[in-house]
């Protein structure tokens, strides 16, 4: 018998009849010999009270453990809701095993170059910059990091993004669909050009102020150091103009 309520009843059903004998003034020995056997299956009922009663607070622990790490898991849940990254990476195709870095950054940059040997590119296509990583902001030196936090520096590659975008927007679009203002930043954009620019995506200073409307000040300045270092650009000077190149 497992069910605890069963037993209990059970067992103040035998105490009950135990009680009615012991009222019996003079007890025959048929009375003595039935109570002998009401008082063993009491014995034996007690015992079975006392394993239930056990499996009962095995059962309670057992709850209690899993009630904790329920608890665990919705407080761990509930600080990965409240530290959501405002900007989240993107995926990168995974490297093969012992290509060099270097390699796989110079074949990024050759990707445009390339597609102008084959077919014609798509010229709505604009290329971002890809957010930093945590991995990749813990690697940072802490001398080149200074006090610029994780969302700071992704902030900063959403403002590259927007300079860019914008810029080879208006390069994307015919003379004759522009007015005098994007005429101008086009004509702009095409004298900045070089032959070791041609197929890659690059701002320049005065392009992510107007662009982005962001002040590029000396914090600014360590900020796009530490895209370099994490390899989001690269620098090209040449003409008295310092291009970011997106990479």
């Amino acid at each position: 018998m497992n069910d605890l309520e069963g037993v209990s009843t059970h067992i103040h059903d035998k105490i009950s009849s135990l009680q009615h004998l012991l009222d019996l003034s003079d007890l025959p020995q048929n009375k003595l010999k039935k109570l002998g056997q009401e008082v063993c299956a009491l014995g034996r009922l007690l015992e079975e009270l006392e394993t239930c009663v056990g499996q009962q607070k095995e059962q309670l622990h057992q709850l209690k453990d899993l009630e904790a790490t329920f608890q665990k898991y919705l407080e761990d849940l509930q600080h990965m809701n409240d530290h959501i990254p405002a900007h989240m990476p993107g995926s990168q195709p995974p490297a093969s095993d012992g290509e060099p870095t270097a390699h796989r950054n110079d074949a990024r940059e050759l990707q445009p170059s390339e597609v102008d040997q084959g077919k014609k590119p798509d010229r709505s296509f604009v290329r971002e910059m890809e957010f930093v990583t945590v991995p990749e902001f813990e690697s940072i030196p802490q001398y080149m990091k200074g006090r610029v936090t994780y969302d700071q520096l992704n902030a900063a590659v959403q403002h590259m993004n927007t300079a860019v975008k914008a810029k080879y927007r208006i390069l994307h679009q015919p003379l004759k669909g522009l007015n005098n203002h994007s005429r101008k930043l086009h004509a702009r954009f095409k004298e900045q050009e070089t032959k070791a620019t041609k197929g890659q995506y690059f701002v320049v200073e005065d392009d992510v102020r107007e662009l982005a409307q962001v002040k590029v000040d000396k914090r600014f300045q360590g900020i796009l150091n530490m895209l370099r270092h994490c390899q989001r650009l690269r620098e090209l000077r040449g003409g008295g103009l310092t291009r970011y190149v997106l990479l």
